[in-house]
């Protein structure tokens, strides 16, 4: 089985000045703003990052609900934020670390056991696997 899903972005103008827009296939987004100030000087917009950040927190999320249930347990509530930080490296920029922060309340399961559970979804979410992955990249220029 193979599920494929697209994301996609436009760009208009330099790095700084430039605007564009992301559109997922869902819907979710369409030709939502990004840019330069948004991604570097914390302006009003999205950014890569956050998007990761998104991603990463509810397939972590939903990969821990599948790990419970597999326990015998259902999670009544959890909560996750995921922190992605970029940073300046040599000469350019680069996610040096994602931090996954969990709240859940779980009936019937012990603090060590979510714990355990926990780290377990954190190994195998697929987001959490993406940066050990092939990449692959299809280019066409336009006339």
């Amino acid at each position: 089985m193979k599920i494929k899903r697209r994301g996609s972005a436009v760009w208009s103008g330099g790095l700084k000045d430039g605007k564009g827009g992301l559109t997922t296939e869902s819907g979710a987004l369409s030709g939502y703003p990004y840019g330069f100030a948004a991604r570097f000087e914390g302006q009003r917009g999205s950014n890569p990052e956050e998007l990761i950040g998104a991603a990463h927190a509810g397939c972590f999320t939903m990969a821990l609900s599948m790990i419970l249930g597999e326990a015998g347990l259902t999670a009544e509530k959890m909560e996750t934020s995921a922190e992605v930080a970029l940073e300046k490296v040599d000469d350019g920029f680069a996610i040096t670390s994602i931090h996954l922060s969990l709240s859940g309340k779980v009936p019937g399961a012990t603090k060590e056991q979510f714990e355990e559970l926990a780290a377990k979804a954190k190994a195998g979410c697929p987001v959490s696997k993406v940066l050990d992955t092939e990449i692959s990249l299809d280019v066409t220029l336009e006339e």
